[in-house]
């Protein structure tokens, strides 16, 4: 049976997405379970031939979510204008097998001749390749809130202060980190295997978490100058750390000069336009009668589509880069932000640097911010929602986890999937640790999955030494420097070193084991096991198998041959049987 209301291929796509050189990644969708046989024809769209000649590609069965069974391939075109449609085959079995014949014009019983019914790849132009930077594959990333990291080596004061500018805005810490006391630490940060640092705001603001900016052009004098900012990078860098800045440009302070003039003359102010959706009188009150960040007045909303706004605020992306050095950007509430400011953007950064990292922060899917125009990755919540449901809660088997992650990681094309900001917690949720009722275990079995996944993985400062919290209040507490390094160190440790060490680790794809038919027997152990959890990672012609257990009890895999090496995770004792190669125990 072929349920035809299930197949689904959309062109110029995650479905058909050109991934490097002349290579087309082409998936097809169909309803999961089918047994079926899937195969791709492709042609040069204008060729001298007619009919023109077609190529078949045998497709696999690369994924499953639930509903959809995903079949892929990668082609290395000999053409740049590609042509293609599919052929989808019930397996044998009792009778003559239906196939039908899926192209631009449709379903058909017999494939189409007719070239400009296939689905078109129009061109395979260069400008079209994936943007993100060689080195976002190899990014270890470590995030620090700077106002609660550190303010000396292994230390900080954890004292409250401001500081009054001669202009009378005041800015505020609560802890009391520095730039300083980031850099006094760049040596922790690399010996645990991390190498990049991303900075939560550090530009002048009134809070201490410095996202309501006053002046975009200097550093928050709570914690430090631009001398230190530069120092920091310089050092960075000489220790093979990159670092890379937040920007916040949906929205200002309700100190930044532009609408501290609004404030002052209302209709008359020559920078009204800056501003979003401003009603007259301006009135600075709870709720704002402007736009304004979740209805605070604070941080009033900017109008990007300002010529005036958009060109101020490229400038400051070129800024840093020119003054500080700076790798790159996490952009904050990009999906409230209109994309040709976002163009803009990432145009101005790459012209002053063409290997700048661009992060946006977006919440939900965000394939139409991940089309190479406008940012490199996104911050994958998805991520860390599924694992806290798998590995902390326990409230989904790894059946339901693994149909989630190919949800998930299949809803962009694999060159996008390969540079997600992965993370099990950030600055703006509860910590993982707290979800997992402190079971440093579980986060340990969390964190052996986010290092081994394709992406970036992404570390909050101290969720390797343990630290909780359900609050804003505690889970931006301050760094436990003077907690022991403990069990949870040394996972997160020893796995940050082991990606560093393997390339299949850092560029490989993923495929579940429940895609491979080889290792169908194993498959079925582990549907029987709901805490255990198998994927591989394959490159270059290698194949890593991941097990990870998340179950207390100790079992006994076979497996056949055909990959290169295992890495386990879970109480010892485990034992895999069977094949050519060695295992690896994380315990």
């Amino acid at each position: 049976m072929i349920t035809i209301s299930a197949i689904r291929h959309v062109p110029l796509s995650e479905d058909a997405a050109l991934s490097f050189g002349q290579t087309l990644e082409i998936r097809l969708r169909t309803r999961a379970g089918e047994p079926l046989e899937v195969s791709l024809f492709y042609g040069d769209r204008v060729s001298m031939t007619d009919p023109i000649p077609v190529t078949q590609v045998k497709m696999k069965r690369i994924g499953c979510d639930g509903v959809s069974d995903i079949y892929g391939t990668c082609v290395h075109s000999p053409y740049t204008r590609f042509c293609y449609y599919f052929r989808i085959c019930e397996k044998e079995g009792s009778g003559d097998p239906l196939v039908i014949y899926y192209s631009e014009h449709g379903f058909d019983p017999e494939p189409t001749t007719d070239r400009t019914q296939f689905f078109q790849y129009p061109y395979l132009r260069r400008e079209d390749l994936p943007g993100a930077p060689v080195w976002g594959k190899d990014t270890l990333l470590y995030h620090i809130f700077p106002d609660s990291f550190a303010d000396q080596k292994a230390g900080i004061s954890d004292r409250s202060f401001e500081v009054t500018g001669e202009d009378g805005q005041t800015s505020r810490a609560k802890h009391g980190g520095t730039l300083r006391g980031v850099t006094e630490n760049l040596p922790y940060i690399r010996d645990l295997g991390m190498n990049c640092i991303y900075l939560n705001p550090i530009f002048r603001s009134a809070s201490c978490h410095k996202y309501d900016t006053i002046d975009y052009f200097a550093i928050d004098p709570c914690l430090g100058t631009k001398e230190d900012l530069v120092d920091l990078v310089k050092k960075a860098h000489e220790l093979g750390i990159r670092v890379i800045l937040d920007g916040v440009f949906n929205h200002s302070g309700s100190g930044f000069a532009p609408f501290l003039d609004v404030l002052e003359k209302g209709e008359a102010s020559d920078n009204t336009s800056w501003f979003y959706h401003l009603s007259f009188p301006v009135k600075f009150e709870d709720p704002p009668n402007y736009e304004a960040f979740a209805y605070v007045k604070e941080m009033p909303k900017l109008n990007t589509s300002d010529p005036k706004v958009r060109d101020y605020c490229c400038e400051v992306g070129r800024y840093w880069i020119r003054e500080a050095g700076i790798d790159g950007w996490r952009l904050d509430v990009a999906n409230e932000v209109d994309h040709d400011f976002w163009r803009a953007f990432r145009k101005a950064v790459r012209e002053e640097r063409e290997d700048a990292l661009l992060i946006a922060e977006i919440w939900e899917d965000a394939t139409c911010w991940l089309q190479g125009d406008q940012f490199d990755s996104s911050m994958n919540y998805q991520f860390a929602d599924i694992c806290r449901d798998f590995f902390a809660k326990g409230s989904i088997t790894a059946g339901a986890f693994d149909q989630r992650i190919n949800r998930m990681y299949f809803r962009y094309s694999e060159s996008t999937a390969a540079v997600q900001m992965n993370f099990l917690d950030t600055h703006d949720v509860p910590r993982f640790l707290e979800y997992c009722s402190g079971d440093q275990k579980k986060m340990a079995v969390a964190a052996a999955f986010l290092l081994l996944f394709p992406g970036i993985p992404s570390v909050f400062y101290g969720d390797e030494l343990g630290v909780r919290g359900g609050t804003e209040e505690t889970y931006r507490q301050i760094m436990p420097w003077k907690e022991e390094k403990g069990a949870l160190y040394k996972v997160y440790r020893d796995l940050a070193r082991l990606r560093q060490q393997h390339e299949i680790l850092r560029r490989g794809n993923f495929r579940s084991i429940w895609t491979d038919e080889r290792f169908l027997q194993m498959s079925r152990d582990l549907e029987q096991r709901s805490g255990v959890y198998g994927f591989f990672r394959t490159w270059n012609g290698q194949k890593v198998l991941i097990l990870i257990n998340t179950e207390k009890e100790r079992f006994t895999l076979h497996y056949p041959e055909g990959v290169t090496a295992a890495l386990l995770y879970g109480p010892s004792g485990e034992q895999l049987v069977g094949g050519s190669f060695s295992v690896i125990e994380i315990d």
